[in-house]
């Protein structure tokens, strides 16, 4: 079994990626791994179609990285104060695939993911992430419903 070094916690930025803190605290502490949070903002080209002007896509799309950016930054220092190694990044694209890829860029040994627990239309529209990371990903994850899961 290979060592865990490196644990990748994705978040959505919503209440529910703050009820699975203790769980990323809980086995980076247990492993002495580092912590890489990252949030991806999906893409906005399709609104292209639309007519919207290009240059106020890419000007919205800049507005919401630096938004995310102070937003993940704030996030980090609030729960992962006290721990040694807790780097962000906030990455462009479709949010499995890019959390597939920072997986295999950075060496992450462990993900640690966030289900919402969607059921009928809101799966079909939203999909899940969590389940298509599940079964791309080439390291183990954890997944954690945070409204089923005991409070640590």
């Amino acid at each position: 079994m290979k060592e865990v070094k490196k644990i990748l916690f994705p978040v959505d930025l919503s209440e529910a990626s703050s009820e699975i803190v203790p769980w990323v605290l809980f086995a980076a502490k247990k492993f002495s791994a580092e912590i890489h949070m990252l949030f991806v903002v999906r893409k906005f080209d399709h609104f292209s179609s639309f007519y919207v002007a290009q240059v106020s896509i890419e000007n919205f799309e800049g507005e919401i990285i630096k938004g995310a950016e102070t937003k993940i930054e704030e996030f980090a220092n609030r729960y992962f104060e006290g721990h040694p190694v807790c780097k962000t990044k906030v990455m462009v694209g479709d949010a499995a695939e890019e959390i597939i890829n920072h997986v295999k860029s950075e060496g992450i040994d462990l993900v640690i993911i966030g289900t919402h627990g969607r059921k009928g239309l809101d799966r079909i529209v939203f999909g899940s992430v969590a389940d298509r990371v599940i079964k791309m990903s080439p390291v183990p994850v954890l997944s954690v419903n945070p409204y089923k899961a005991p409070k640590t």
